[in-house]
């Protein structure tokens, strides 16, 4: 018998079953434990690169738009616990914040550049994904999130977001 390809939403290729996420200052759990409930709307940065620190501000403010709805609004940083919370600084404490030193998310994912914003729902799947800084792709990924969550939609670009860039290699 032939074998049939449907088509699907955009899944990593990777299990990410056995994917555990680090929250900053908190113990490990596994993926599937911070999706019981809710969606991830995710932010994923590399502190080590120009790339990052300048979408930092406007990522907040996307986020904090979203908080709120029916998915856990948070910030990962491919990091160790100090480093992220010294590029963090007081968002560190006024999102969950993930520490992803070994970059497992980056690769479960498939992230080619960051800054990303990932969109994975309760089930594991990546319904959507914005890498780099370009407005209209972020914007996307927050209409997503919205229209999954019954939401509002955060107004992408708004005053004082810089203009679009790629990202730095999500591998580092």
């Amino acid at each position: 018998m032939p074998k049939i390809s449907l088509p699907s939403p955009l899944v990593a290729a990777n299990s990410v079953s056995d994917l555990v996420l680090s929250p900053l200052g908190a113990q490990k759990r596994p993926l599937a434990e911070w999706l019981t409930t809710f969606h991830l709307a995710t932010v994923v940065l590399d502190p080590y690169t120009n790339e990052s620190s300048w979408i930092l501000k406007t990522a907040t403010k996307i986020l904090e738009a979203l908080r709120g709805c029916d998915a856990r609004v948070n910030l990962l940083v491919t990091a160790d616990e100090d480093d992220t919370a010294a590029f963090l600084g007081p968002y560190a404490q006024q999102f969950l914040t993930f520490c992803d030193p070994d970059r497992a998310f980056v690769k479960a994912y498939e992230l080619e550049a960051l800054p990303a914003f990932v969109f994975v729902r309760v089930d594991g799947s990546l319904a959507a994904k914005a890498e780099g800084w370009v407005p209209a792709e972020w914007r996307d990924v927050a209409s997503q999130i919205a229209e999954a969550t019954s939401w509002i939609p955060p107004t992408i670009p708004s005053s004082g977001d810089p203009g679009s860039f790629h990202g730095s290699p999500a591998l580092g």
